[in-house]
């Protein structure tokens, strides 16, 4: 029987349907020449409503100062900051499927890299705002960069790790910018060559930078996205590694633990796919992708969700246990009276963030629901409501309730500036990803192309026939 079929496991279709590579460019080109549909501009619109919301936030706060944000005596970092760490976390799943799977060759993810990386681009820009903001005086800005200058002794702190994160954070930002831009060059091209109004054939030309599909092209871009994988690899876990070393270098009880950096690496890549997942079922369904983000990603995908929730669940349990068996009253009061305690003024957001990171995403054992849509869109927005209240947890609970007792009646609770300027960044997010959904295609043609042969639904049959063919003959010869 050996001769017969080595392949253990017959890996389902990632392309479905009977497509050759001219369908699979008509597919994939036709959201970008077609003019945008009714659900296209409701959602765009909604979103630059947002954005409007959140400028006209931010301008209040600028204007008259943080005061226009509930900041009181113990919580001086609040909503900005919760939302600064969940926004990093939300951009780290892009550059983790495109580098990582990408040096491990994992064909899976050429059906949502393009939107993942776009993602990870939009996410950030929405995080870097946030320290900018809180800072109040934000035309000062310019004094976190090291540049020299005649300010005389006045240097930023580089023992800070509020600096580390400029650094990790703009360096993350232009690798994943441009491990992006390169790969989405030879589609550019292809809407270039498509194009049949001026401005268009003008654009993408710009755009593409003269590519010509030529095999040395072709050796310089597939070199160049192996350079970028590999130092974005490294990005993955440093990033965040560094955001967890703002709490983690610190001495306040709740975030003095050197657990910090690997389970916020976990936490980011678990709320980062989850976002990935919300966004694709969206697209692969108002742009009519299903061909290209089949049931086989989505399922892949929520694997993904329910290792990485697993291990957040773990070290939720481990800092928990630390925190008791370490011995030290003030890290303990921190867990016991200000999180596990239910009668606490913030019980309920603890066990709101243990539902909704570890106990709802095993649903994902069953094969059933992690190849249900509506199950994995409602999980997928669950999970991200779960990781925002972990932040959440972390500052408040860890703030609120300080060395000093007579400044604990202080309940901390957003002004709607702050939550103006959280839903703003929800607004420029969806807008940007709005308007690459328009004028870029959101699956990379190319890549697609390349695993069709192997990977696709019609290949695939015939493959079985081909290999069917063998087995019958050795069959019949030794029956008869």
């Amino acid at each position: 029987m050996a001769l017969l079929k080595y392949e253990s496991q017959v890996r389902p279709p990632l392309v479905e349907g009977n497509k050759d590579y001219h369908q699979v460019t008509e597919d994939i080109c036709r959201p970008v020449e077609a003019a945008p549909s009714r659900l296209w501009w409701i959602g765009f619109l909604i979103s630059v409503a947002l954005l409007l919301f959140g400028v006209i936030s931010v301008t209040r706060e600028v204007w008259f100062g943080t005061g226009q944000w509930n900041l009181n005596k113990t919580v001086g970092w609040g909503w900005d900051i919760t939302n600064f760490v969940w926004w990093v976390g939300i951009g780290h799943a892009g550059t983790l499927i495109s580098a990582i799977l990408l040096l491990f060759r994992q064909g899976w993810r050429t059906g949502v890299n393009r939107a993942a990386e776009a993602m990870t681009i939009f996410a950030v820009m929405c995080a870097g705002q946030f320290p900018i903001w809180h800072m109040g005086r934000v035309w000062n800005a310019f004094f976190t960069l090291p540049y020299p200058n005649t300010r005389g002794p006045l240097w930023v702190n580089f023992n800070s790790p509020l600096l580390w994160d400029v650094f990790a954070i703009s360096t993350y930002f232009t690798v994943s910018l441009l491990f992006w831009y390169s790969g989405l060059i030879p589609d550019l091209a292809t809407l270039r060559d498509r194009a049949k109004l001026k401005w268009r054939k003008m654009f993408y030309g710009v755009m593409a930078f003269g590519w010509t599909g030529s095999t040395k092209h072709w050796q310089r871009h597939e070199a160049l996205s192996l350079v970028l994988a590999g130092l974005a690899t490294p990005l993955v876990l440093s990033v965040h590694t560094i955001v967890s070393f703002d709490f983690a270098t610190s001495v306040i009880p709740g975030w003095h633990t050197t657990i910090f950096p690997p389970y916020f690496v976990a936490g980011a890549i678990f709320s980062g796919f989850a976002m990935v997942q919300t966004l694709l079922l969206v697209t692969r369904k108002v742009l009519n992708l299903e061909d290209y983000i089949t049931i086989e990603h989505i399922e892949v995908m929520n694997k993904v969700i329910v290792l990485t929730g697993s291990i957040v669940g773990i070290a939720y349990l481990t800092e928990l246990f630390i925190a008791w068996y370490s011995y030290v009253d003030y890290e303990w009061f921190a867990f016991r009276y200000n999180r596990v305690d239910l009668s606490s003024p913030y019980g309920w957001s603890y066990y709101l963030m243990m539902g909704c990171n570890v106990l709802s995403p095993q649903i994902f054992w069953f094969r059933k629901m992690r190849r249900n849509i509506w199950v994995t869109f409602f999980m997928s927005i669950l999970v991200n409501i779960g990781m925002w209240f972990e932040r959440f947890v972390i500052i408040v609970t860890s703030l609120y309730r300080d060395y000093l007792p007579s400044s604990w009646s202080a309940y901390y609770t957003p002004t709607i500036w702050e939550v103006g300027f959280y839903l703003g960044t929800f607004g420029l997010f969806f807008t940007c990803y709005f308007l690459f959904s328009k004028f870029f295609p959101v699956i990379a043609i190319a890549e697609i192309k390349h695993i069709l042969k192997k990977s696709g639904e019609n290949y695939k049959e015939k493959m079985d026939v081909v290999e069917a063919e063998p087995v019958e003959r050795f069959a019949h010869e030794h029956v008869h």
